[in-house]
């Protein structure tokens, strides 16, 4: 039987209060969900009688906690981006300085050589540094989404199964 869900006060206050569901939290609301389908009454013409204030309270809670996990993924990807954004800034600042000494360099006849490779040097560098903060950067986003999906796919595995055992209490009922 689905046990009593007590809306929380203050409304989108306290829903920022609640912490991100885990996928056993998520799982036993799904299970509560099947359980009440399950030991409905049943009435003629293959349905059932359920209390639809509770089936409708469940269902609230399972949507107001489910997307946390995607607003972290929109979140983890906006700030990969930002991330990415200011590295390329800094890569891009880096350079110009790099290019601004070398300019400097240039100015003094007996350091031309030098200067150029140096300024080259540094250009590199920079470039490579760029290029490796992206990568990480691109590598731990790609983890986190990596991580999300999975748990999404588990939780959708479980959301397809307990619709097939729904289905196929329907079809015995």
């Amino acid at each position: 039987m689905i046990r009593d869900h007590e809306p929380e006060a203050g409304g989108q206050e306290a829903a920022a209060l609640t912490p991100p569901a885990t996928v056993g939290e998520l799982n036993d609301l799904i299970s509560e969900l099947v359980m009440a389908l399950s030991e409905a009454k049943a009435i003629p013409g293959g349905k059932v009688l359920i209390d639809r204030e509770q089936m409708l309270t469940v269902l609230d809670l399972l949507a107001e906690r489910l997307p946390e996990e995607m607003r972290q993924a929109r979140w983890m990807v906006r700030e990969r981006d930002t991330f990415i954004a200011r590295t390329n800034e800094r890569a891009r600042e880096v350079i110009e300085r790099a290019r601004h000494q070398a300019k400097e360099m240039v100015s003094n006849t007996n350091i031309i050589a030098e200067a150029t490779e140096e300024a080259n040097i540094l250009v590199r560098r920079a470039e490579d540094t760029s290029h490796r903060i992206r990568l990480e950067a691109e590598d731990y986003a790609e983890d986190r989404l990596s991580r999300l999906e999975d748990v999404l796919m588990r939780v959708l595995d479980q959301v397809r199964s307990m619709r097939s055992e729904l289905h196929q209490t329907r079809s015995i009922g």
